[in-house]
């Protein structure tokens, strides 16, 4: 279960639209409520962070594909032929994706047969993933965090349609941190889930505890970015050692150093 001092930690970030906490299952879950009205998979996300409602959903009550990329649903052959993307005139023809069918991640049919959903402020399940909708300084601070030990590289995967795919399914199977764009996906720019320009973070239960580690641990503006002036004198003078560093070393190695000054 997620600890208080994440629940906390996340809600210093003070996002507009607050973390989501997400958990699939093969039984159905206790202690929730089923949704009561049918959506978009992306929208049951936004309707847990407007409303602070916990919910469960099944495969009827998605309107999307939401439910295809989990496994609760086998993929509908006319939507992996690719013409809808051709008429759509998102491809060219309908091949590029018929393509992106196959290379999607999903779950294996019939594992996942319910998905629960709660803001990460009264969550009281072991989540699966978290999603974080963040403006870029946000976004940028949960990001430094999420490889502030690992030193894991940021990534950003995701398709012209099926963002499901890459917000819940790929670091849910690939257990990564995985961030994408609002306002690039066609089917939430469909439905005005947000406004353009937010980055979406899926963070796999997993790496939560070390993000929340590092959000307290870290500065979350680094020093050379900062305006404090005490703050700044710290690294100047870190920035001095290392000139002493680089002249020991070359002494010692007789002048043969490369130079470990930073451009």
């Amino acid at each position: 279960m997620l600890s208080q001092e994440a629940k906390d930690t996340l809600a210093k970030l003070d996002m507009e639209f607050p973390p989501v906490a997400i958990k699939f299952s093969y039984a159905k879950p206790e202690g929730l409520e089923r949704v009561k009205e049918r959506d978009a998979f992306c929208q049951f996300v936004k309707r847990a962070q407007t409303t602070g409602e916990s919910f469960y959903t099944t495969a009827e009550d998605d309107t999307c594909f939401g439910t295809m990329i989990l496994g609760m649903i086998d993929k509908p052959s006319f939507a992996a032929s690719g013409q809808a993307g051709k008429d759509f005139e998102i491809f060219k023809t309908q091949a590029p994706n018929a393509r992106l069918y196959t290379q999607i991640e999903t779950l294996p049919r019939g594992s996942v047969n319910y998905v629960s959903f709660s803001p990460v402020a009264t969550c009281e399940f072991d989540p699966d993933l978290v999603i974080c909708v963040a403006n870029t300084q946000q976004a940028t601070i949960l990001m430094r965090a999420t490889s502030y030990y690992s030193g894991d590289l940021w990534e950003s995967k995701t398709s012209p349609v099926l963002s499901c795919a890459w917000m819940y399914s790929y670091p849910y199977v690939k257990d990564k941190v995985n961030t994408i764009t609002s306002g690039m996906g066609h089917g939430m720019s469909r439905r005005q889930t947000y406004p353009a320009g937010l980055q979406i973070i899926s963070i796999p239960y997993g790496k939560i505890g070390d993000v929340v580690r590092a959000l307290g641990e870290m500065p979350w503006t680094p020093p050379a970015l900062s305006d404090d002036p005490e703050v700044r004198a710290v690294l100047a003078k870190r920035q001095e050692a290392w000139k002493s560093m680089q002249e020991e070393t070359a002494a010692d190695l007789g002048g043969n150093s490369a130079s470990l000054m930073p451009s």
